[in-house]
């Protein structure tokens, strides 16, 4: 979530100012690592790593092939050189002894003294003795070595239990320091210098994956080495760097977790199964990682590969819907010995053959609501772990979304002082019950993306599945809130959109307006001036959409909308983009999210005829475009770095021929939008700190599927239907679209974001801004049918079979109005009417569409053609087809009606 102009300066003063009092305070710090007594450097055929002489941890991690690169966050060494301060080769642990009535926690970081080095030899770089830099009742004794194992840079700590009791090993972690400190930093500086990790947190086949902010090559995995296993991931709290908008913070690899379950996070439910391992007099364990050189990020599979890793493929990803049938592709050199599923009743998985004979294939029939945990043994004795979300069929799903946002956010109060009423407000979850007021001025004030979020998902849901019900709430909140509340007429044919309807003014209020439990003495609890702000371009997307959206319903169905007719909404919706350029010209010069319904506005403009509305609006977009395409990396915004703008700087780059931004925007989109054998990483975009401005739960931490990821799988999958045979593209796009559904509740509330921190692992308690991330879900949904030369034939948003030369998918996506056949090029998309199946000829190319019956809102389908074989096809029934304004017609009869499309 974005904040306003004048707001953000003051924002920025405060947060800038607190970074730096708190990095001087760092660099005044005593520095214990002893720096000044030398740093050594090792060659490795990879990489060029620099230890810091007295502490043998990493001051450099260099590839070769990208020297002047650093992986960790080197340049700030001096900085970061006093105790607390994590760095890359430091050892947390939490130990227990017979007599000991809790864990007593150690670790290398907190009062550093210098290790005792032990003398290299064979394939060792450099090995230390820990001893000396942990406390004094440490019982166990560490070793660490930095050594080349098959000319593999590895990280090893060896432990030695040389006491006569045993000792309990309840948590053992490894800080994973790489560079995504963007402290000071340009967008552009920190695209080419910083970088982004993610992590697989899948046992014994877990990995972390460290990618480069601009998506280009090199990348680096960490693996685990001998029998450590990537049991959790913790952030590391304790750190004092200070964490904000520039530094999500640092995070600990996992190996043993079992004395943080009993404790911090007793109350959640932890990605594994919690471990400790009890080291008995005279014994010694060994964990450790490799450090493993990689390409781009879409090259990470090839390298595990040829690391002889299991790799694991999801189709349609790891949210899965209980009506599809999925399929998991495993390839590693052993087979599977066996799978469990935790809990038992929540997935089957079946054997199946697949087209590759070194793939092992299953099908995967989802059946219990909620997250479920795959656990594969292989015959060699390695354990890899899939971690799904299984949902409710799209349909159920969105249903119930739309419902939830209409009835339980449904706001009626004809004595709001501040004008609300009718509209759809934020709601608290945990409370059951309506957000009328915050101290985050937004979040109450049914604008913004905090506040906006609950009617703009609403409103995006009547394009996925339109409700007559719903939809007449719907025009009520327009005509009586949105249009004269919300936005507000100035000046001829221009609209502009206040930040918020609510707002903290106590002196002009009746008394006991507001709460006395709220805490309202800070920058985010707007007065009413800053509320009624016009500048803020951010806001003016979700206004556009809402009228867009109903436009549709009026264009395209009978009787849905009553209170406008199409040209009203359509043009509204233009205005809206008119009035942003006149009142908020400022951010316009940022991508905004949901700004790719400017491009859907203008392509609807140009259908129906309004030639100088759809000029002058290009017009205006090229303007922002050419902007862009001066500029290195095109997606910068208020923030010092930021995701949310990518989605319509691709489009717009795309669409006037800027390709080779198009083409920055989507590798940068890669380099932070992982593909993961888990739901929660599987297309996860990267956001970090719009809990502050969305959530109930408000801290700096990796969100799990917040809007970015269904808006960034815009441009990617807007790219994978330019280039069909991309695999990656689709897998990563499609998990951005399911995975922001993957977090509405059965009863349809959708929280803003799902809580990465292990402490938690829950859906946030409000819903904040989720309504952008489902605007994307509602562009974005569609079945996807492609020929995989590894997998074979693929659906994703479908179920599907083959029978002799046919290819035949059922859908199962709610909507049922987007296809795209892959080797077809063809890309089919419905105003109105429902596809039901489709089926495609391998020898013919012919294509048939079973189409849904008449109802009373859908009495005809419309549909468009787009792609590399569209204008090659004759269409049958020719007779009731008819073309006009680029989209054919069709009337529905009460049964299922089929469109046959053959190659001339």
């Amino acid at each position: 979530m974005r904040i306003t102009l004048l707001v953000i300066s003051l924002l920025f003063v405060g947060v800038l100012s607190f970074a730096q009092s708190h990095w001087e305070r760092l660099a005044k710090a005593p520095s214990t690592l002893q720096i000044e007594q030398g740093i050594d450097t090792y060659r490795t055929p990879e990489f060029i790593i620099k230890l810091v002489r007295a502490s043998q941890t990493v001051a450099a991690l260099h590839p070769n092939s990208h020297p002047a690169f650093d992986f960790t966050p080197g340049d700030s060494l001096k900085v970061r050189s006093s105790n607390g301060l994590y760095h890359l080769g430091d050892l947390n642990l939490r130990l227990k002894q017979p007599g000991d009535t809790a864990w007593k926690s150690f670790s290398t970081a907190t009062a550093r003294k210098p290790v005792a080095a032990i003398k290299a030899t064979n394939s060792v770089l450099a090995g230390a003795d820990l001893t000396p830099t942990f406390a004094a009742d440490m019982p166990l004794q560490v070793q660490r070595f930095w050594e080349l194992k098959n000319n593999k840079l590895v990280l090893r700590f060896v432990l030695h239990n040389a006491t006569k009791q045993p000792v309990e090993i309840g948590a053992l972690g490894m800080p994973m320091i790489f560079n995504n400190l963007i402290e000071r930093r340009t967008l552009e500086q920190a695209h080419v210098q910083n970088v982004f990790y993610d992590p697989y947190i899948g046992g014994k086949a877990g990995y972390l994956q460290v990618t480069r902010l601009n998506g280009h090559a090199p990348s680096l995995l960490v693996l685990p080495e001998a029998n450590t296993s990537f049991e959790a991931y913790n952030p590391l709290l304790d750190d004092p760097t200070p964490r904000g908008i520039v530094f999500e913070g640092f995070y600990e690899w996992m190996a043993l977790s079992k004395a943080y379950a009993e404790k911090e996070w007793k109350q959640a439910d932890p990605w594994n199964k919690p471990t400790s391992i009890i080291l008995q007099p005279g014994e010694t364990t060994t964990y450790g990682v490799q450090l493993i050189l990689s390409g781009t990020p879409r090259d990470i599979e090839t390298t595990l590969r040829k690391n002889n890793r299991p790799v694991a493929i999801g189709i349609p990803g790891y949210v899965v819907p209980t009506n599809v049938k999925a399929k998991l592709f495993l390839e590693y050199k052993s087979p599977v010995q066996q799978i469990e599923v935790a809990p038992k009743e929540a997935l089957a998985l079946t054997k199946i053959t697949a087209t590759d004979k070194s793939i092992q294939a299953y099908a995967v029939a989802a059946k219990l609501f909620g997250r479920a945990r795959v656990t594969i043994t292989y015959k060699d004795g390695m354990q890899q772990v899939v971690h799904y979300k299984v949902i409710n069929p799209e349909r159920k799903t969105i249903e119930a979304f739309g419902n939830f946002s209409t009835t339980q956010q449904w706001y009626d109060n004809k004595n709001d002082p501040f004008h609300r009423s009718p509209g759809i407000i934020t709601y608290d979850y945990e409370k059951q019950q309506q957000v009328d007021q915050d101290n985050r001025a937004w979040i109450a004030g049914l604008s913004d993306e905090g506040g906006a979020g609950g009617w703009l998902g609403a409103m995006m849901k009547q394009l996925v599945l339109p409700n007559k019900t719903e939809i007449e709430k719907l025009e009520r909140f327009v005509d009586e809130t949105l249009l004269g509340r919300i936005q507000v007429k100035e000046g001829p044919q221009q609209y502009g959109v206040r930040k918020s309807l609510f707002y903290y003014e106590p002196d002009s209020m009746p008394k006991g307006t507001y709460s006395s439990a709220i805490n309202f003495k800070t920058w985010s609890a707007w007065p009413l001036k800053e509320a009624n702000n016009l500048g803020r371009a951010y806001n003016y997307p979700h206004v556009a959409a809402a009228y867009w959206v109903l436009y549709r319903m009026a264009r395209n169905h009978k009787g849905l909308t009553t209170h406008h007719n199409w040209d009203w909404y359509l043009e509204h919706a233009y205005h809206t983009i008119t009035g942003m350029m006149e009142h908020a010209p400022y951010y316009t010069q940022f991508g905004l999210m949901e700004g790719s319904v400017f491009y859907f506005i203008l392509k609807d403009l140009r259908a129906e005829g309004k030639k100088e509305f759809a000029d002058k609006l290009e017009a205006i977009m090229k303007k922002r475009a050419i902007h862009w395409n001066k500029l290195e990396f095109p997606f910068g915004s208020e923030m010092p770095w930021d995701s949310t703008g990518q989605e319509e700087v691709y489009i717009w780059c795309l669409f006037f021929g800027y390709e080779d931004k198009a083409t920055v925007t989507l590798n940068a989109i890669l380099g932070y939008m992982p593909t993961l054998p888990s739901w929660a990483y599987n297309g996860n975009a990267r956001r970090y700190w719009d809990f502050l401005y969305g959530g109930k739960t408000q801290r700096i931490e990796r969100m799990i599927h917040h809007y970015g990821s269904e808006l960034n799988a815009i441009p990617v999958l807007t790219e994978y239907r330019r280039k069909p045979e991309d695999l990656y593209l689709l897998r990563v796009g499609y998990g951005g679209v399911l995975g922001g559904i993957a977090n509405i509740t059965e009863d349809g509330f959708a929280p803003c974001a799902f809580h990465a921190f292990p402490a938690t692992l829950k859906n946030d308690g409000i819903n904040g801004d989720y309504g952008s991330g489902f605007y994307g879900y509602a562009i974005n949904t569609a079945t996807y049918i492609m020929q995989d030369k590894k997998l074979g034939w693929l659906a994703f948003g479908g179920n599907l079979s083959e029978k002799a030369a046919w290819v035949n998918v059922d859908i199962t996506t709610a909507a049922q109005r987007n296809i795209f056949i892959a080797p077809a090029g063809l890309w089919i998309t419905l105003d109105a009417g429902q596809v039901n199946a489709v089926a495609y000829n391998k020898l013919t190319k012919e294509i048939r569409l079973t189409l849904a019956p008449a109802d009373a809102h859908t009495p005809t389908a419309y549909f468009r053609l787009e792609g590399t074989t569209a204008a090659a096809l004759t269409y049958k029934p020719e007779g009731s087809l008819s073309l006009e304004q680029g989209r054919f017609s069709l009337p529905l009869a009460d049964a299922i009606t089929t469109v046959v499309l053959k190659p001339q």
